[in-house]
């Protein structure tokens, strides 16, 4: 092992790398065969087949969003690069990613709220990773929160900084959780709710805001809910504030049931809600 460190680091990575490319591999498969086996208009037509079909893209939207989340794990420890970055409305962005998963907190019984002062604020930022971010942080925040609670997301603007807020009124965390909220694979993950999840959720939304010259802050109590905080330079780049398309869907997956997978029922699989 170097004196740094790193070369265990490395082979680490390169194994988490490996893993997720197979995954994927295997993912592309399964799906090309669900879909022929279900296909929509037949799910639409038997609500026996919709629900297994429902079942199997469950399990299918979570592999990928452990694939997903495995192949970022492999570059936490890297040393930071820089990240192409536009000229985008960071309110409208946020705004249509909380409508995304405002279907899936009604299915938790939850209620969803989106507030800002500002109706728009065009900012620097990579759209789609700025997008993961919020929905990871919803992820959480869902899966934490009993039916009937809440999650309230906040975009706060400064002279300095765009703020970025999502609370919950869920069970919160003592400080030795917290401590432990970071260090990803480099620790045995906690059981998270139902059994999903490997702990990767945060440290990756701490790296994206850090790519972006941020800072993710975590305040939390037991019984208390939590509250995750990300701040951004606010800032332009060229000098111009030109905005670009708020939301990109990508790869041809509904990105908010991606995210939202490990917090979601089999229910929002179904023909009804999927679409």
């Amino acid at each position: 092992m170097s004196e740094n460190g790193f070369e265990r680091d490395e082979g680490l990575e390169s194994v988490l790398e490996q893993l997720s490319a197979q995954l994927r591999m295997s993912l592309g498969n399964i799906h090309s065969a669900l879909e022929r086996l279900a296909p929509p208009e037949a799910r639409e037509e038997n609500g026996r087949l919709d629900r297994d079909a429902a079942v199997l893209s469950q399990s299918y939207y979570r592999i990928l969003r452990l694939a997903n989340n495995l192949s970022d794990a492999a570059g936490l420890e890297r040393e930071m690069r820089p990240i192409p970055l536009q000229n985008d409305d960071v309110v409208v962005l946020v705004r249509n990613v909380v409508r995304q998963a405002e279907v899936p907190a009604e299915l938790l019984d939850l209620t969803l709220s989106f507030h800002s002062e500002k109706p728009g604020h065009v900012a620097a930022v990579e759209p789609a990773r700025l997008e993961r971010l919020v929905l990871n942080l919803l992820s959480n925040a869902f899966k934490f929160t009993p039916r009937g609670g809440a999650v309230d997301v906040e975009v706060r603007v400064t002279a300095q900084r765009v703020e970025l807020a999502v609370s919950d009124t869920g069970r919160g965390m003592d400080a030795g959780r917290m401590a432990q909220a970071f260090a990803a694979y480099k620790r045995p993950a906690a059981p998270e709710a139902g059994g999903q999840g490997m702990g990767l959720g945060l440290p990756i939304c701490r790296r994206i805001a850090q790519e972006h010259g941020g800072t993710l802050v975590l305040t939390s109590a037991p019984g208390r809910g939590t509250t995750v905080t990300v701040s951004l330079p606010n800032r332009c780049i060229r000098g111009t504030c030109l905005g670009e398309p708020a939301y990109l869907p990508g790869g041809g997956h509904n990105p908010a049931l991606v995210e939202l997978s490990d917090a979601l029922p089999w229910r929002a699989f179904t023909r009804h809600y999927a679409d």
